[in-house]
Protein backbone atom coordinates (compact mmCIF):
# COMPACT_ATOMS: atom_id res chain seq x y z
CA UNK A 1 0.00 0.00 0.00
CA UNK A 2 2.84 2.41 0.86
CA UNK A 3 4.41 1.87 -2.55
CA UNK A 4 1.09 2.65 -4.27
CA UNK A 5 0.78 5.88 -2.29
CA UNK A 6 4.36 6.96 -3.05
CA UNK A 7 3.90 6.32 -6.77
CA UNK A 8 0.75 8.46 -6.64
CA UNK A 9 2.49 11.25 -4.70
CA UNK A 10 5.25 11.50 -7.31
CA UNK A 11 3.16 10.55 -10.33
CA UNK A 12 0.37 13.13 -10.03
CA UNK A 13 2.71 16.17 -10.15
CA UNK A 14 4.42 14.67 -13.19
CA UNK A 15 1.07 14.36 -14.97
CA UNK A 16 0.23 17.96 -14.09
CA UNK A 17 3.59 19.17 -15.43
CA UNK A 18 3.11 17.35 -18.73
CA UNK A 19 -0.46 18.63 -19.10
CA UNK A 20 -0.17 22.24 -17.92
CA UNK A 21 3.49 23.30 -17.97
CA UNK A 22 5.60 21.43 -20.50
CA UNK A 23 5.26 22.04 -24.27
CA UNK A 24 2.68 19.79 -25.99
CA UNK A 25 5.41 17.78 -27.72
CA UNK A 26 6.60 16.54 -24.31
CA UNK A 27 3.21 14.94 -23.70
CA UNK A 28 3.37 13.32 -27.12
CA UNK A 29 6.77 11.82 -26.30
CA UNK A 30 5.46 10.60 -22.94
CA UNK A 31 2.47 8.98 -24.64
CA UNK A 32 4.76 7.36 -27.20
CA UNK A 33 6.77 5.78 -24.38
CA UNK A 34 3.63 4.64 -22.56
CA UNK A 35 2.20 3.16 -25.76
CA UNK A 36 5.44 1.28 -26.46
CA UNK A 37 5.57 -0.14 -22.93
CA UNK A 38 1.87 -0.97 -22.94
CA UNK A 39 2.07 -2.83 -26.25
CA UNK A 40 5.14 -4.73 -25.09
CA UNK A 41 3.29 -5.78 -21.94
CA UNK A 42 0.17 -6.75 -23.88
CA UNK A 43 2.12 -8.95 -26.28
CA UNK A 44 5.35 -10.18 -24.75
CA UNK A 45 4.85 -9.93 -21.00
CA UNK A 46 1.59 -11.88 -21.16
CA UNK A 47 3.35 -14.61 -23.10
CA UNK A 48 0.75 -14.41 -25.86
CA UNK A 49 3.23 -13.20 -28.50
CA UNK A 50 6.90 -14.08 -28.06
CA UNK A 51 7.96 -13.53 -31.68
CA UNK A 52 10.46 -10.66 -31.60
CA UNK A 53 9.55 -9.48 -35.09
CA UNK A 54 5.85 -9.18 -34.28
CA UNK A 55 6.58 -7.44 -31.00
CA UNK A 56 9.05 -5.02 -32.62
CA UNK A 57 6.67 -4.10 -35.45
CA UNK A 58 3.83 -3.59 -32.96
CA UNK A 59 5.92 -1.37 -30.70
CA UNK A 60 7.08 0.76 -33.65
CA UNK A 61 3.51 1.33 -34.85
CA UNK A 62 2.36 2.12 -31.32
CA UNK A 63 5.07 4.77 -30.90
CA UNK A 64 4.12 6.43 -34.22
CA UNK A 65 0.41 6.81 -33.41
CA UNK A 66 0.75 9.73 -30.92
CA UNK A 67 2.96 11.63 -33.37
CA UNK A 68 0.43 11.05 -36.14
CA UNK A 69 -2.24 12.59 -33.92
CA UNK A 70 -0.01 15.48 -32.87
CA UNK A 71 1.14 16.54 -36.32
CA UNK A 72 -2.38 16.24 -37.73
CA UNK A 73 -1.40 13.99 -40.59
CA UNK A 74 -4.22 13.05 -42.91
CA UNK A 75 -6.00 9.71 -42.88
CA UNK A 76 -4.02 8.38 -45.86
CA UNK A 77 -0.77 8.57 -43.86
CA UNK A 78 -2.28 6.63 -40.98
CA UNK A 79 -3.79 4.11 -43.36
CA UNK A 80 -0.41 3.68 -45.08
CA UNK A 81 1.31 3.01 -41.74
CA UNK A 82 -1.37 0.52 -40.75
CA UNK A 83 -1.13 -1.20 -44.14
CA UNK A 84 2.68 -1.42 -43.86
CA UNK A 85 2.30 -2.98 -40.41
CA UNK A 86 -0.36 -5.41 -41.64
CA UNK A 87 1.84 -6.35 -44.60
CA UNK A 88 4.90 -6.85 -42.38
CA UNK A 89 3.25 -9.13 -39.83
CA UNK A 90 1.68 -11.25 -42.55
CA UNK A 91 5.05 -11.62 -44.28
CA UNK A 92 6.51 -12.74 -40.95
CA UNK A 93 3.71 -15.28 -40.57
CA UNK A 94 4.28 -16.62 -44.09
CA UNK A 95 8.03 -16.90 -43.54
CA UNK A 96 7.63 -18.55 -40.14
CA UNK A 97 6.57 -21.92 -41.49
CA UNK A 98 3.27 -21.70 -39.60
CA UNK A 99 4.97 -21.27 -36.23
CA UNK A 100 3.18 -17.93 -35.91
CA UNK A 101 -0.48 -18.56 -35.17
CA UNK A 102 -3.33 -16.49 -36.56
CA UNK A 103 -4.33 -15.55 -33.01
CA UNK A 104 -0.93 -13.94 -32.50
CA UNK A 105 -1.53 -11.69 -35.51
CA UNK A 106 -4.84 -10.58 -34.02
CA UNK A 107 -3.27 -9.87 -30.63
CA UNK A 108 -0.48 -7.91 -32.32
CA UNK A 109 -3.00 -5.78 -34.15
CA UNK A 110 -4.99 -5.24 -30.95
CA UNK A 111 -1.93 -4.06 -29.06
CA UNK A 112 -0.27 -2.07 -31.83
CA UNK A 113 -3.33 -0.20 -33.09
CA UNK A 114 -6.25 -0.21 -30.68
CA UNK A 115 -4.40 0.56 -27.44
CA UNK A 116 -2.35 3.53 -28.77
CA UNK A 117 -5.24 4.88 -30.84
CA UNK A 118 -7.41 5.07 -27.73
CA UNK A 119 -4.72 6.34 -25.35
CA UNK A 120 -3.55 8.98 -27.82
CA UNK A 121 -7.01 10.55 -27.72
CA UNK A 122 -5.51 12.76 -25.01
CA UNK A 123 -3.64 14.63 -27.75
CA UNK A 124 -6.93 15.38 -29.47
CA UNK A 125 -8.37 16.58 -26.14
CA UNK A 126 -5.41 18.90 -25.59
CA UNK A 127 -5.90 20.46 -29.03
CA UNK A 128 -9.43 21.63 -28.17
CA UNK A 129 -10.24 24.99 -26.55
CA UNK A 130 -8.69 25.03 -23.07
CA UNK A 131 -7.77 21.42 -23.72
CA UNK A 132 -4.61 21.57 -21.64
CA UNK A 133 -6.80 21.82 -18.55
CA UNK A 134 -9.27 19.13 -19.52
CA UNK A 135 -6.67 16.63 -20.75
CA UNK A 136 -6.40 15.63 -17.11
CA UNK A 137 -10.08 14.59 -17.00
CA UNK A 138 -9.47 10.97 -18.07
CA UNK A 139 -7.00 10.66 -15.19
CA UNK A 140 -9.28 12.41 -12.70
CA UNK A 141 -12.26 10.21 -13.55
CA UNK A 142 -10.32 6.94 -13.81
CA UNK A 143 -8.08 7.36 -10.78
CA UNK A 144 -10.80 8.77 -8.51
CA UNK A 145 -13.09 5.92 -9.56
CA UNK A 146 -10.37 3.44 -8.57
CA UNK A 147 -9.72 5.08 -5.20
CA UNK A 148 -13.35 5.51 -4.17
CA UNK A 149 -14.23 2.01 -5.39
CA UNK A 150 -11.42 0.62 -3.23
CA UNK A 151 -12.55 2.55 -0.15
CA UNK A 152 -16.23 1.73 -0.62
CA UNK A 153 -15.46 -1.91 -1.34
CA UNK A 154 -13.28 -2.30 1.75
CA UNK A 155 -15.93 -0.78 4.01
CA UNK A 156 -19.22 -1.85 2.47
CA UNK A 157 -18.44 -4.52 -0.11
CA UNK A 158 -20.60 -7.66 0.13
CA UNK A 159 -21.61 -8.60 -3.41
CA UNK A 160 -18.94 -9.67 -5.89
CA UNK A 161 -18.87 -7.74 -9.15
CA UNK A 162 -16.80 -10.05 -11.37
CA UNK A 163 -15.34 -12.77 -9.11
CA UNK A 164 -13.61 -14.72 -11.88
CA UNK A 165 -11.78 -11.68 -13.21
CA UNK A 166 -11.19 -9.59 -10.09
CA UNK A 167 -12.24 -11.33 -6.87
CA UNK A 168 -11.85 -8.23 -4.69
CA UNK A 169 -14.14 -5.97 -6.71
CA UNK A 170 -17.68 -5.58 -5.39
CA UNK A 171 -20.92 -4.01 -6.56
CA UNK A 172 -20.82 -1.64 -3.58
CA UNK A 173 -17.29 -0.64 -4.52
CA UNK A 174 -18.40 0.01 -8.10
CA UNK A 175 -21.20 2.29 -6.92
CA UNK A 176 -18.78 4.11 -4.63
CA UNK A 177 -16.41 4.59 -7.55
CA UNK A 178 -19.18 6.09 -9.68
CA UNK A 179 -20.22 8.53 -6.96
CA UNK A 180 -16.63 9.45 -6.17
CA UNK A 181 -15.73 10.08 -9.81
CA UNK A 182 -18.76 12.34 -10.23
CA UNK A 183 -17.82 14.43 -7.19
CA UNK A 184 -14.13 14.66 -8.15
CA UNK A 185 -14.87 15.72 -11.73
CA UNK A 186 -17.23 18.38 -10.39
CA UNK A 187 -14.53 19.51 -7.95
CA UNK A 188 -11.97 19.63 -10.75
CA UNK A 189 -14.32 21.86 -12.74
CA UNK A 190 -14.60 24.22 -9.77
CA UNK A 191 -10.81 24.35 -9.46
CA UNK A 192 -10.38 25.10 -13.15
CA UNK A 193 -13.04 27.83 -12.93
CA UNK A 194 -11.61 29.39 -9.76
CA UNK A 195 -7.89 29.41 -10.53
CA UNK A 196 -7.74 29.62 -14.33
CA UNK A 197 -10.96 31.41 -15.18
CA UNK A 198 -12.17 28.70 -17.51
CA UNK A 199 -15.96 28.51 -17.62
CA UNK A 200 -16.43 24.81 -16.93
CA UNK A 201 -19.90 23.32 -17.42
CA UNK A 202 -20.30 21.93 -13.90
CA UNK A 203 -23.51 19.90 -14.37
CA UNK A 204 -22.01 18.27 -17.44
CA UNK A 205 -18.77 17.50 -15.60
CA UNK A 206 -20.77 15.83 -12.84
CA UNK A 207 -22.68 13.76 -15.39
CA UNK A 208 -19.42 13.00 -17.20
CA UNK A 209 -17.86 11.64 -14.01
CA UNK A 210 -20.88 9.46 -13.27
CA UNK A 211 -20.67 7.87 -16.73
CA UNK A 212 -16.87 7.86 -17.09
CA UNK A 213 -16.51 5.73 -13.97
CA UNK A 214 -18.35 2.70 -15.43
CA UNK A 215 -16.33 3.19 -18.64
CA UNK A 216 -13.10 3.11 -16.64
CA UNK A 217 -14.28 0.03 -14.75
CA UNK A 218 -14.96 -1.74 -18.05
CA UNK A 219 -11.41 -0.88 -19.08
CA UNK A 220 -10.05 -2.25 -15.83
CA UNK A 221 -12.00 -5.50 -16.14
CA UNK A 222 -11.13 -5.85 -19.84
CA UNK A 223 -7.42 -5.89 -19.13
CA UNK A 224 -8.01 -8.11 -16.09
CA UNK A 225 -9.67 -10.52 -18.52
CA UNK A 226 -6.45 -10.62 -20.57
CA UNK A 227 -4.38 -11.21 -17.43
CA UNK A 228 -6.55 -14.06 -16.22
CA UNK A 229 -6.51 -15.71 -19.64
CA UNK A 230 -2.71 -15.38 -19.74
CA UNK A 231 -2.30 -16.64 -16.18
CA UNK A 232 -0.40 -13.61 -14.86
CA UNK A 233 -0.99 -11.38 -11.85
CA UNK A 234 0.46 -8.14 -13.24
CA UNK A 235 1.61 -6.92 -16.62
CA UNK A 236 4.97 -5.83 -15.24
CA UNK A 237 6.85 -4.32 -12.32
CA UNK A 238 7.63 -0.84 -13.65
CA UNK A 239 5.43 0.94 -11.10
CA UNK A 240 5.97 -0.40 -7.56
CA UNK A 241 2.70 -1.40 -5.94
CA UNK A 242 0.81 -0.96 -9.21
CA UNK A 243 2.44 -3.35 -11.67
CA UNK A 244 3.04 -2.41 -15.28
CA UNK A 245 1.80 0.39 -17.51
CA UNK A 246 -1.37 -1.49 -18.40
CA UNK A 247 -2.09 -2.23 -14.75
CA UNK A 248 -2.14 1.48 -13.99
CA UNK A 249 -3.48 2.97 -17.22
CA UNK A 250 -6.00 0.30 -18.26
CA UNK A 251 -8.97 2.43 -17.21
CA UNK A 252 -7.45 5.59 -18.72
CA UNK A 253 -7.16 3.84 -22.09
CA UNK A 254 -10.96 3.61 -22.14
CA UNK A 255 -11.65 7.00 -20.52
CA UNK A 256 -9.50 9.03 -22.94
CA UNK A 257 -11.55 8.42 -26.11
CA UNK A 258 -14.77 8.65 -24.11
CA UNK A 259 -13.72 12.11 -22.89
CA UNK A 260 -12.94 13.28 -26.40
CA UNK A 261 -16.33 12.03 -27.64
CA UNK A 262 -18.15 13.86 -24.83
CA UNK A 263 -16.24 17.08 -25.50
CA UNK A 264 -17.23 16.87 -29.17
CA UNK A 265 -20.90 16.18 -28.51
CA UNK A 266 -21.46 18.45 -25.50
CA UNK A 267 -18.62 20.92 -24.77
CA UNK A 268 -17.24 20.89 -21.26
CA UNK A 269 -16.41 24.58 -21.65
CA UNK A 270 -18.94 27.36 -21.10
CA UNK A 271 -18.07 30.98 -21.76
Amino acid sequence: MLQRILVGVFGVPVLILFALVFPPLCMVIMLGILCALGVYECLYATGEVKHKGLVSASVILAVLVPFWYYFGLNASVGFAALFAFFLAINLMAIASGQTIRFGQLGISLYGAALVPLMLSSMILIRDTDHGRFFVLLPFVSAFSSDVFALVAGMNFGKHKLAPRLSPKKTVEGSVGGIAGAGVMCLLYGLIVRQFWGVGANLPLLLLYGLIASPVSQIGDLSFSYIKRESGIKDYGHLLPGHGGVLDRFDSVIFCAPFTYIVMGMAPLIRF
